[in-house]
């Protein structure tokens, strides 16, 4: 059987063009201090992608990251980080995600991932969440970055 070669490259085209998108790995770092002031994830907003891979690294000591139970897409898998070790989340849902640093939480150490584009009812699910006051300040502003 002989093969031509612009049978080959008709089928190496069609390949490439069906490859799938490449994750990213995004980095989110840990802080004490931060451009938003005291205790704070930087970015502590991220536009991320199905399938991307978000990693909270600790940037200072004494933090974790974890999932927020009533900020997370249904389906999606909760994430919870150890204190002072790098946490890692991949995003399997698009919707949105909220983060939050557990000993640091009510001083508003916060921050909130969107996967894909976020619907009305994400953004109004979001916003009910209770939050304690200085967390509730920042994941405000964050909301207000949603697209």
């Amino acid at each position: 059987m002989r093969i031509s070669s612009l049978g080959i490259a008709s089928a190496i085209m069609l390949l490439a063009g069906a490859s799938p998108a490449f994750a990213k790995d995004i980095n989110v770092q840990m802080k004490n201090q931060g451009a938003d002031g005291v205790m704070v994830f930087e970015p502590s907003f991220v536009k991320a992608a199905v399938g991307d891979v978000i990693h909270f690294l600790p940037t200072d000591p004494s933090h974790n990251a974890e999932t927020m139970p009533d900020m997370l897409p249904a389906g999606a898998a909760p994430m919870k980080g150890m204190m002072n070790k790098e946490a890692v989340l991949k995003v399997t849902k698009p919707g949105l995600y909220g983060i939050k640093c557990l000993p640091h939480y009510a001083m508003g150490m916060v921050a909130l991932i969107q996967v894909g584009s976020a619907t009305p009812a994400d953004l109004t699910k979001a916003k009910a969440v209770k939050l304690p006051p200085f967390a509730a300040k920042r994941m405000t502003a964050n909301l207000a970055k949603v697209k």
